[in-house]
């Protein structure tokens, strides 16, 4: 891949990806051939800032949860309501890292 293309993806995606990981993705695209970089602009990211009004909204439903892939925590919250309110505060601070760290694990899965 070129340097071009690749930080333009990079650019494109960076809302999706966590901040801390880019350094190595750019290494990962540029060393990736065209093929895997073509899978790479077909995976669907889920956007961190709907996931947080998901949460806040439904999220004593484990609502962001399912939509995450963690269906244990999302019946945990489904059935306790959140664990009483504790477990949806404290999604409310970092279910956007949580879905960040989710994009990028989908990304790695194709690269």
């Amino acid at each position: 891949m070129t340097q071009d293309r690749v930080d333009m993806y990079v650019l494109s995606n960076q809302k999706y990806l966590p901040a801390d990981k880019v350094v190595f993705l750019k290494q990962k695209l540029l060393a990736a051939d065209e093929d895997k970089f073509q899978l790479a602009s077909a995976v669907d990211f889920k956007d961190p800032m709907t996931i947080f009004l998901v949460s806040l909204f439904l999220g004593s439903l484990g609502i962001d949860r399912f939509m995450l892939g963690e269906a244990g925590m999302g019946i945990l919250k489904l059935l306790t309501f959140g664990c009483c309110g504790v477990l949806t505060i404290f999604d409310w601070f970092t279910v956007q890292k949580k879905a960040k760290d989710y994009n990028y694990n989908q990304l790695m899965l194709v690269l």
